[in-house]
């Protein structure tokens, strides 16, 4: 095993703080986002030596990654490990199937689009479902309500907008009249004007303030993204979509389709190897509505909360339904100091292991590496079980 350095992201929407002190670093001013663990093209983390993790994975997969995983996921380790900070709210975003991001990549380079091309939507060929562990309580909007549920929101707000959605809503309680109602919102030839927007916010802060309203987290929530991203309808979405609220240890995972924004929170995320977005909002990066409405699923659903199964002793496991990853969480109590007792960590094949708190002595039969809280290693297939001894708390990233 090696450690591994993962690469720091600066967007606009980071916290501050959260980074630099789970990361043992120092704060600078600037928002620290999110930092990435994995072989992304884009972001590869780095091995002790200098040499990227893709480097290291084209150059002898069969050790890296083992033969299944191997073969399964041509040669490419098949998820990303982030830690995620948002201090803001992050944009309305929904990620595409396996088959519309290859089939849309392919079409993007015939086009001959740059990969940073401002124009382009797709970045790699890949789907991008994603699990959240909670670190602190997290909140976020995510999947439409049901047509009749989101009517009752907007019923009685009295805005022209407003009453508009809830007429749609009422005439056709459907997925189709749920579409029609999104549409509205966010496609180009439709979207509101931003003093349409302005007067559903005040109209929410008002019946918040009155004590009458059917949904008072949704009301808040939409305060809270009109304070960042004032005028934008996708502010107004947000009374179609299911709030949540995860508590630390609880997680959330998210299919492809799944329309949804992270609000405030810290958080270890995993998910497939991919970085295709399709906003719909609450963003200055790219919007591209009508590609967006392409693969988004209105269908009513409760966000999909993934429950912890007891592994072993000192380990649990979050698994989501898809083939791409797993992820557990190792909680060790041995005496301070004392790394003579090992506990095995369930799991096989290539593995990113990221301390969250103390200090716990890794070992296979390769060899050993101390962890602690804010550092990552990466545990090639060839490297066997792993077993671990010590006073912490880590998370392991694997394959199925």
């Amino acid at each position: 095993m090696q450690e591994l350095d993962g690469l720091i992201q600066h967007y606009a929407w980071g916290s501050p703080r959260a980074l630099p002190e789970f990361l043992g670093r120092e704060a600078d001013g600037t928002p620290w986002a999110e930092v990435w663990y994995g072989a992304h093209p884009l972001a590869p983390s780095t091995l002790a030596g200098g040499a990227g993790l893709d480097q290291a994975i084209a150059a002898d997969p069969w050790r890296t990654l083992g033969d299944g995983v191997s073969r399964a996921f041509d040669e490419r380790l098949p998820y990303l490990l982030k830690v995620i900070a948002p201090d803001q709210p992050l944009s309305l975003q929904v990620h595409p199937t396996r088959e519309h991001a290859a089939e849309s990549y392919a079409a993007e380079n015939a086009a001959g689009l740059a990969l940073d091309s401002p124009h382009r939507n797709y970045r790699d060929d890949n789907h991008k479902p994603e699990m959240l562990v909670a670190l602190t309580r997290f909140t976020a909007v995510c999947g439409f309500r049901t047509p009749r549920r989101a009517a009752t929101i907007l019923e009685g707000l009295g805005t022209v907008l407003t009453d508009r959605l809830h007429s749609l809503l009422v005439r056709y309680p459907t997925a189709q009249g749920m579409r029609a109602a999104f549409r509205t919102l966010v496609a180009t030839s439709m979207r509101p004007p931003a003093a349409a927007v302005e007067e559903v916010v005040q109209a929410c802060r008002d019946r918040y303030a009155a004590g009458c309203s059917p949904s008072p987290r949704i009301d808040r929530i939409v305060s809270l993204l009109a304070d960042h991203h004032g005028g934008d309808p996708g502010v107004v979405a947000a009374l179609l979509l299911n709030p949540v609220t995860l508590q630390p240890g609880e997680a959330m995972f998210v299919p492809a389709g799944t329309l949804h924004a992270y609000l405030e929170g810290v958080g270890v995320e995993i998910m497939a190897a991919s970085d295709n977005v399709l906003r719909a909002g609450l963003t200055p990066k790219r919007v591209d509505a009508e590609e967006m409405l392409q693969c988004v699923s209105v269908a009513a659903a409760p966000p999909l909360r993934v429950a912890p199964e007891r592994q072993n002793a000192t380990s649990v496991a979050y698994y989501a339904p898809v083939d791409d990853f797993e992820l557990s969480v190792t909680t060790l109590a041995d005496p301070p100091g004392v790394f003579g007792r090992r506990h095995p960590v369930p799991g096989t094949g290539p593995r990113i292991v990221l301390g969250l708190e103390g200090e716990v002595l890794l070992e296979t039969d390769a060899g050993r590496q101390l962890l602690p809280a804010g550092r990552a290693v990466f545990v090639p297939a060839a490297d066997g079980p792993l077993r671990a001894g010590g006073e912490g708390r880590f998370v392991q990233a694997s394959v199925p």
